[in-house]
């Protein structure tokens, strides 16, 4: 049964990540993500914001700045509307941080 998961991912490589590529990306398929975000938002979405603490606001910075130039993010113009905004957790294990959008209530 390992041997036939370890073939799989080897098939699929493309699609999961490495260190030279940080996202996996599949290719030849089309995706489709329906998301509700007509007003009202659900209750959940509507967070105030709080404080990080420093090391996870310097971890955030440094995950962001990864993500522009893989051109995953872009800034947002000051006249664009942009109104939901995704909770965004960082977890720090063993001095490595990672960022996570919590994308639950999307669909709520």
């Amino acid at each position: 049964m390992q041997k036939d998961l370890i073939e799989i991912l080897v098939q699929y490589r493309e699609a999961f990540s490495r260190d030279n590529e940080p996202l996996g990306a599949i290719k030849g398929h089309e995706v489709e993500i329906m998301l509700n975000v007509e007003r009202p938002y659900p209750q959940i979405l509507m967070r105030n914001a709080y404080p990080a603490r420093p090391r996870a606001r310097e971890a955030l910075k440094t995950h962001i700045n990864e993500l522009m130039k893989l051109g995953v993010l872009r800034k947002a113009g000051h006249n664009e509307e942009v109104e939901v905004t995704i909770p965004v957790i960082i977890t720090l294990h063993n001095n490595k941080s990672r960022m996570f959008g919590d994308f639950r209530a999307f669909n709520s």
